[in-house]
């Protein structure tokens, strides 16, 4: 009962996929992130689907670009969106450690996090445009759930820049030697899965979302002595980019 209410939790917080709604007890919540790459299989499947679609009724490219682009937000409310708005606040403020922490907590948005959110979509659309490939568009799929798997170790391994938050709490009441295994073997799941569809694609990809990974636990720590709940919004969107970008450039040069 525990492993249900779970995935209702998870899928809860992480989407707006309708769950039944209970009392969120803290026993509830130790194996929640094991399912959080869960949603990334379910963005990547409407994704793959959406696109098999276009191809038999002849959709447009701009319809099928743009649709597609929004999927991940329909499913996931714009969760993740939130939390990189705030982050790329915070970021652009140059201020201290502790302002950028209050810059973070801030339900306003300021101009920079407008202008790179901005940017972020133009380039995610345009690269999002020029993958053609069947089995590339597998692997991008794929991204939506590696990004959650890499996020969720990332929630129960790095130090957390707050001792209170709604991040904190996942953490501290996650059963966290299982939910890393748990997302270890699904990690590695997904990334054979991306092999399997192109071995020099997958392998630049995966190498792509490490980087990805390295680059967060190092500029979080200098920025903000950790992560955050918004920090791990930012990471997820600026990983499932970075890979967009690097099956692209693939797909430009096959």
């Amino acid at each position: 009962m525990h492993i249900l209410k779970s995935i209702a939790i998870a899928f809860s917080i992480y989407s707006k996929i309708p769950v039944p709604q209970f009392e969120w007890k803290e026993e509830d919540m130790k194996y929640m992130l094991c399912f959080f790459p869960s949603i990334g299989a379910v963005i990547g499947g409407f994704v793959y689907l959406w696109s098999y679609l276009c191809g038999i009724f002849d959709v447009g490219e701009i319809c099928h670009v743009l649709i597609g682009a929004a999927i991940p937000l329909m499913i996931t409310g714009g969760f993740h969106v939130d939390g990189f708005m705030d982050t790329m606040d915070a970021f652009h403020s140059y201020r201290p450690r502790e302002k950028k922490l209050e810059i973070l907590k801030d339900s306003h948005i300021g101009a920079f996090a407008v202008i790179m959110l901005a940017m972020y979509g133009i380039i995610y659309i345009g690269a999002f445009s020029e993958i053609e490939d069947r089995n590339l568009l597998k692997i991008v799929c794929g991204g939506f759930f590696l990004a959650r798997c890499l996020s969720g170790i990332s929630i129960v391994s790095f130090p957390a820049a707050k001792k209170d938050g709604i991040l904190y709490l996942f953490a501290s009441s996650s059963q966290k030697a299982i939910v890393k295994w748990s997302l270890y073997l699904q990690g590695i799941s997904c990334i054979c899965f991306m092999l399997r569809q192109s071995l020099y694609a997958g392998i630049l990809v995966v190498a792509a979302a490490f980087l990805v990974f390295l680059y967060y636990y190092y500029r979080t720590k200098k920025e903000f002595g950790g992560i955050t709940g918004d920090t791990a919004g930012y990471f997820v969107l600026i990983c499932e980019a970075c890979m967009m970008i690097t099956v692209a450039g693939i797909n430009l040069l096959m």
